[in-house]
């Protein structure tokens, strides 16, 4: 099929492109940029006057939940609400019954995702067998079934020489491993940060120390073993600046954070609103300011939604009884569009923390509208305003902190591969 989409402010931070021009898509391929090539002629013109076309967004954090957990959100629901919200990649977390440390899982996955055809899911392996941080899982015969990656989540290790096996191995075979760093004895019973508020509410608290004593742990191992290692979803200032430093040295270590830690602070917390209850959890004004200075100065390179959806049973509790992670495949643009209002990053930069970006930390040919290359692209309206609903989402998971707020920027069309996945 050949589609003409037209004149939209075209913005490629992998080509330093950004213009108002004609993008000509041919065999699931961009095949030009402006002029339209010879003999060609448009199945199907998408007007994109006024708005931005930019790469499919490429989320570095999702949890589908399927298999095992499908009344908390299935491969459909969530590749769906992916394609609603501009993003044509998941990365998606082994947590699902049974866990991504077979072939079996980890194809099941890609071939249901194909299936459907919304948006192309790539699995993390588990690090070790069972995520019980005590032995190695089948990493090679993981990555030749598709894994890009693989991380033991925040499940701890039974000791460090254990992980330290696990990252040798990795480097061995030049694998990437994920960590999303946590103490987890000083983080147990804890359900947001430790600080005034959690005190005031009479919350039990997990301090910065079960994120940074990790972190330095982590990146003391990937100086031993020279391991590719990218470092999730980070949510304090000191871990920033420890990744700042390593990266300094020559580790070739990459961050990403959750949009929700740019934005939002521990004080959100204080309506005992269960949608705030997130891991890691929301923390002080001065690690929001550490991190959103990571991402200006590039030592964080890549924001994720961290998406976890649940049914609405696992939030109907006192805070510290529900289950914790917030709903935001369909938000993360709009709220990363936030950034650019408040002046922190201007357009391209943002585009290029969602896109180009996390395709380099994983190795991707991907993130791109150079011509040859494979045409995942988003088309959005930076100035459409809507309102967060249950029935706007179409995700599964409906929690949410933003339920019932108007947001900015809104997607209009999606495509993979030079198809229509989704359209306004």
């Amino acid at each position: 099929m050949n589609i003409l989409i037209s004149g939209g402010r075209v913005i490629d931070p992998a080509q330093s492109l950004d213009q108002i021009t004609d993008l000509y898509i041919s065999q699931g391929e961009i095949c030009a940029i402006g002029a339209a090539p010879e003999g060609f002629h448009a199945d199907e013109v998408i007007n994109a006057e006024g708005q931005i076309v930019c790469p499919g967004l490429i989320d570095l954090c999702t949890t589908l939940r399927e298999p095992g957990q499908t009344r908390k959100g299935t491969i459909a629901s969530e590749t769906a609400a992916a394609a609603a919200g501009g993003i044509t990649t998941l990365v998606v977390t082994p947590d699902t019954s049974p866990i991504v440390e077979t072939a079996a899982v980890a194809e099941l996955i890609q071939d249901r995702a194909a299936d459907i055809g919304f948006a192309r899911v790539l699995p993390m392996g588990a690090l070790t067998q069972g995520l019980q941080g005590e032995q190695l899982a089948p990493l090679h015969g993981l990555a030749s079934s598709g894994c890009i990656a693989f991380t033991n989540l925040r499940r701890p290790f039974g000791n460090s020489q254990i992980l330290l096996r696990c990252l040798e191995y990795a480097a061995t075979h030049d694998l990437l491993v994920v960590f999303q760093a946590q103490d987890a004895a000083l983080a147990a019973n804890g359900c947001m940060h430790d600080d005034t508020t959690s005190t005031r509410l009479g919350l039990n608290g997990i301090p910065e120390a079960a994120e940074t004593i990790e972190v330095s742990r982590c990146l003391l191992l990937v100086e031993q073993t020279g391991v590719r290692a990218h470092f999730g979803q980070l949510s304090c200032e000191r871990s920033v600046r420890m990744i700042e430093a390593a990266r300094e040295r020559g580790l070739q270590v990459s961050a990403d954070v959750a949009i929700q830690n740019l934005l939002l602070t521990d004080e959100s917390v204080n309506g005992f609103n269960s949608a705030y209850h997130v891991q890691p959890p929301l923390r002080s004004q001065l690690d929001r300011a550490g991190l959103r200075q990571g991402l200006v100065t590039g030592t964080i390179s890549a924001i994720c939604s961290d998406h976890q959806p649940h049914d609405p049973i696992a939030k109907q509790a006192p805070f510290a009884a529900t289950e914790p992670g917030m709903s935001g495949l369909e938000t993360l643009l709009p709220l990363s569009l936030r950034l650019v209002e408040q002046q922190l990053l201007k357009l391209p930069q943002l585009i290029e923390s969602l896109t180009i970006a996390p395709a380099r930390i994983l190795g991707l040919d991907a993130g791109t509208l150079e011509v040859g290359s494979q045409a995942d692209i988003c088309v959005f309206d930076p100035a459409t305003e809507w309102t967060v609903s249950e029935d706007s989402l179409r995700s599964a998971g409906k929690n949410t902190p933003f339920l019932g707020q108007t947001l900015k920027g809104q997607v209009k069309a999606t495509l993979m591969d030079g198809r229509i996945v989704f359209r306004r």
